[in-house]
């Protein structure tokens, strides 16, 4: 079985990203997978500042919570980013999350085209939700997802759930009104079969 690590960055304690990410990691230990969820909102994670003092095996010099998260991101099989979509993208939270991978990098002599370092081999999935459901109301935060998880750190994409139209920013979580909960709750359960 395997080790999911699920990162929430943002979202309210019941609101809509909470229940995706309940009915995935329903799903997941429905068939034995081991599913922790961080909350970026209770684990405070700085942005990368940038300097370098982290390289190659060093950790990283600022007191949060991401050196504590370290040793989980490595033990994970797959990790899956949770976030409601802000101004069009990921949360700031995910994306300062995201940066401070840079502390986990280790030397590549042979880099491919593009990247500097190599990182740990990992599974991801993104978990999405949003007010809005237009055609184009994503796509800048799989754009973000793609280009910087997939391709430039090199994790494997296991897929995503974006779930659109889940109700007024300023109302009721409305996400049980969809059908996205059980797509996450499958989602969960088939992510290794």
């Amino acid at each position: 079985m395997k080790n999911i690590l699920i990162i929430q960055g943002g979202g309210r304690a019941k609101g809509n990203t909470a229940q995706l990410i309940n009915a995935f990691v329903t799903g997941a230990k429905e068939v034995g997978h081991s599913a922790e969820v961080i909350s970026l909102i209770k684990n405070e994670v700085k942005g990368c500042l940038g300097c370098n003092a982290c390289r190659y095996g060093k950790p990283c010099i600022q007191k949060d919570a991401f050196n504590e998260i370290v040793p989980k991101i490595k033990n994970a099989d797959c990790i899956v980013f949770a976030s409601p979509l802000y101004f069009w993208t990921v949360s700031s939270r995910i994306k300062a999350f995201i940066e401070r991978f840079y502390c986990i990098a280790e030397k590549d002599s042979n880099p491919p085209v593009g990247r500097y370092e190599k990182y740990p081999i990992k599974d991801c999935a993104l978990l999405m939700t949003s007010a809005d459901n237009f055609f184009w109301t994503f796509e800048q935060a799989v754009f973000y997802y793609q280009f910087a998880l997939v391709n430039y750190i090199g994790f494997k994409d296991k897929g995503m759930i974006l779930a659109g139209g889940c109700g007024d920013t300023n109302g009721k979580p409305q996400i049980d009104k969809t059908d996205y909960l059980e797509k996450a709750y499958i989602f969960g359960k088939n992510l290794y079969s």
